[in-house]
C-alpha cells in the first residue's frame, strides 16, 4: 500500500476501490486522496462495475479486499467487466491460503488462483515477500491488462539478498542448484524455505525457487537446462493452481522424463475452524511431512 500511496501523488489517474474492509491499511490513501477513494460497502459485484466505469475513463483502478468476496463473489463481473473489455484494473486480495483460517470455510482463499488464471487477459501474481511486491508494482501499474494480486497477511518470513532481479513473468532463483528445485509461489515460499534448509541439514542437496508469477509463467525457467527434479509447494487447491501449472510446462515442452510432485490443498474443504498453522498441518503442508516425501522420490 505504500508504493500505491507514493504512486498516487504522482499519478492523478490512480484510484482505489474497497469492499468495506482493509481498515489501518487504507486509512493513509483515503485521507491523503479523498476523491480518489471509494470504499463501495460489502458490495463487490458493484465494486468490480466501479471500476471498470472508471478505468473505461481513463483512469488506473486498484480494487482491495479479502480473497473470496473480490474473486468467487464477483467472478462474473472480474470475466465480463474487466477481461472481456480488457480494461487495466488491478485486483489486490489479501488473505491468501489458510491466513483467515479461525473465521473458517467461507474465508479460506484455496481455489482464487485457479480461477483467475482461466481468465484471458489476466495476469496472475502471488509475491512470496514484501520485498518481491514491492519490486514488481512498477510493472504491474504500467500492464494496459487487468492483474490479480494474491496477498497473504503480513506473514511472509522470508529473506533474501535484495540485488536479486525481480522481474514480472520470471522466477526468482533464491537458492541456486543444477537440477534439482522446490519451486513455492505466495506465503507457501516460507514453507519452501523451511523444507530447503531442512533436507540441506541432511546432505540432501536441492535449490528454491520463489514463482511470484503464475500467469504469466517462466516457462524458461524450466527449459533453459536438463532438469532432475522440481517439487512444486502452493498453499491452494492442487487443481488449477502453481503444480498444475508447472506439470504442464513439464509434460509438454520437455522431451525427457523429470521427478515432478506438487504440494498443496486437497480436493475438499476443511470443515474446522482453526488457525493457519493448525489448518496447514492438517493439509500436509508441514516441513515433516514435504521433506519426507521428496526424499522418497528422490531415493526412486
Amino acid at each position: 500500500m505504500q508504493w500505491l500511496f507514493d504512486q498516487a501523488a504522482i499519478d492523478p489517474s490512480i484510484y482505489l476501490l474497497v469492499g468495506d474492509v482493509g481498515f489501518s491499511v487504507i486509512e493513509k490513501f483515503a485521507a491523503a486522496y479523498p476523491q480518489r477513494y471509494i470504499n463501495t460497502g460489502i458490495a463487490e459485484q458493484n465494486m468490480i462495475g466501479v471500476a471498470a466505469g472508471l478505468a473505461m475513463t481513463g483512469k488506473k483502478v486498484y480494487v482491495y479486499s479479502i480473497i473470496p468476496f473480490v474473486t468467487l463473489r464477483c467472478f462474473e463481473q472480474v470475466r465480463d467487466d474487466l477481461c472481456y473489455q480488457q480494461l487495466p484494473v488491478t485486483i489486490v486480495g489479501v488473505g491468501g491460503g489458510f491466513s483467515y483460517g479461525p473465521m473458517g470455510v467461507t474465508h479460506h482463499a484455496i481455489e482464487d488462483v485457479a480461477i483467475m488464471r482461466s481468465l484471458p487477459e489476466m495476469t496472475v501474481v502471488a509475491p512470496g515477500s514484501k520485498h518481491e511486491i514491492a519490486s514488481l508494482m512498477p510493472a504491474l501499474h504500467a500492464l494496459k491488462l487487468p492483474a490479480y494480486i494474491r496477498l497473504s497477511n503480513n506473514e511472509e518470513l522470508i529473506t533474501y539478498a535484495g540485488s536479486q532481479a525481480i522481474e514480472l513473468g520470471k522466477a526468482i532463483e533464491i537458492v541456486p542448484h543444477d537440477d534439482t528445485y522446490i519451486v513455492a509461489s505466495g506465503n507457501a515460499l516460507d514453507l519452501g524455505w523451511q523444507v530447503q534448509q531442512h533436507l540441506s541439514a541432511l546432505d540432501i542437496s536441492i535449490g528454491l525457487v520463489s514463482m511470484p508469477t503464475i500467469k504469466p509463467l517462466d516457462i524458461n525457467f524450466f527449459t533453459h537446462k536438463k532438469l532432475h527434479g522440481i517439487f512444486t509447494i502452493e498453499e491452494h487447491l492442487l487443481i488449477g493452481g502453481l503444480g498444475e501449472a508447472v506439470g504442464s510446462v513439464l509434460s509438454q515442452a520437455l522431451d525427457y522424463k523429470v521427478i515432478f510432485h506438487a504440494f498443496g490443498v486437497d480436493d475438499f474443504y476443511y470443515h474446522e475452524t482453526g488457525s493457519r498453522a493448525y489448518l496447514k498441518e492438517r493439509a500436509g503442508l508441514s516441513v515433516e511431512n514435504v521433506s519426507s516425501k521428496i526424499i522418497g522420490k528422490l531415493k526412486k
